[in-house]
């Protein structure tokens, strides 16, 4: 059975107010909407993920889900049916996960759940039991509700896909809340499955400070380590830190050679897993000749970060026996904390020497040495 997964994410989110729909704020440094992609794209019984947005939101999906291998977008209408609807015009697969945006977070076991139940009936959905009393409201509180005979209904809702187009074909009673209600209606055998709390819907202002504090919870810390060695020649000055040192020597190297910020992008590069400088800027490409160091600290710290990570700190010790760093060690510091978007009291800067010894005691060139403490969690 083929099965595609249709995300819903065209609503203008105006509720939250910010200029920018929730499925495009970030949490944990990535959108809610590539969360949530990336949660189906991973989960080997998923063959596709189309994604559904609103109307002139073509620049903000794209920066969102750059870098993932989907097809274009499909713009949806004004209710969410109708944005539903186009999707599955759009697909073709034996099978559907019809999942919300504003939903982030989709345990892979869930999506098991629902794919194998699809063997036994037209459609599932993952549900949650109700834990807190329920009872009608008005201008008052009114009679309890027996809360054991409801549910709290989730998404992704999983269906064979010509039932549902049918079953959407047929409705005829207003606007539906979701894909059960039209299945349903349509006479379609719905199963429910053990939905997960992590689905629970991001709608205001306190669910997105909830779902970082959720996600903050599952960061687990990753150190890396990072060296890095120059030689001197030609004139100086020396970069270093991102600041022009002056010195009577220069550094060679296929960059501007700053030891110090190379380090410090390995460093995250390691912490990350995400190999070393070298495999990203090959000394071999000529469009690296020269180049200014800051863009590779920069990239390090945007993939990381592309990847839900937070960086908490980085600490570098530059060893050599000149130029004396001591004067330049705070504007260093802050430029460091500058590139990679760091408070200045998550950067560390020292400075050593070799005593004479080494290559860096004969002044023959500089080193330094980094490390980085990230937190970067497993996969949902």
């Amino acid at each position: 059975m083929t099965v595609t997964a249709l995300i819903v994410a065209a609503g203008r989110g105006e509720r939250l107010g910010g200029g920018v729909p929730k499925q495009y704020r970030p949490i944990g440094g990535k959108p809610v909407l590539r969360w949530a992609a990336e949660a189906l794209i991973r989960h080997p019984g998923v063959r596709q993920v189309q994604v559904v947005i609103g109307e002139g939101q073509g620049e903000l999906a794209a920066a969102a889900l750059r870098g993932l291998d989907l097809p274009a977008p499909v713009t949806g209408g004004v209710e969410r049916a109708d944005s539903v609807q186009a999707g599955l015009r759009a697909i073709e697969a034996d099978a559907v996960l019809v999942h919300d945006a504003a939903r982030p977070f989709c345990p892979a076991a869930v999506i098991d759940r629902l794919i194998a139940q699809l063997e036994f009936s037209d459609g599932a959905v993952p549900v949650l039991p109700v834990s807190d009393t329920i009872a009608r409201a008005e201008s008052e509180l009114g009679d309890p509700l027996d809360r054991t005979a409801v549910v709290r209904v989730q998404t992704p809702q999983a269906f064979r896909l010509d039932p549902l187009r049918r079953a959407y074909a047929a409705w005829h009673s207003g606007v539906p809340t979701d894909e059960s209600s039209v299945a349903r209606a349509a006479g379609l055998r719905v199963a429910a499955v053990a939905g997960d709390p992590a689905l629970d819907k991001i709608t205001t202002d306190a669910d997105f400070q909830r779902a970082e504090q959720w996600l903050a919870g599952r960061l687990v810390p990753r150190i890396g380590m990072g060296f890095d060695v120059h030689a001197f020649a030609g004139d100086g000055p020396v970069m270093l830190g991102g600041i022009a040192v002056p010195h009577s020597r220069g550094l060679a190297g296929h960059s501007d050679a700053d030891v110090a910020l190379h380090a410090i992008t390995d460093a995250l590069l390691g912490a990350g897993g995400f190999g070393d400088i070298g495999e990203h800027f090959p000394p071999s490409d000529p469009q690296w000749k020269g180049a200014s160091s800051d863009r590779f600290l920069a990239h390090a710290v945007t993939l990381l970060r592309a990847k839900g990570a937070i960086v908490d700190h980085v600490d570098c010790t530059i060893i050599a026996e000149e130029p004396k760093v001591g004067p330049y060690r705070a504007q260093i510091r802050a430029r460091i904390a500058e590139i990679a978007g760091l408070a200045l009291d998550q950067v560390s800067v020292k400075a050593t020497t070799t005593e004479g010894l080494g290559f860096t005691g004969r002044r023959e060139g500089m080193a330094a040495q980094a490390i980085a403490s990230i937190r970067m969690g497993p996969a949902l």
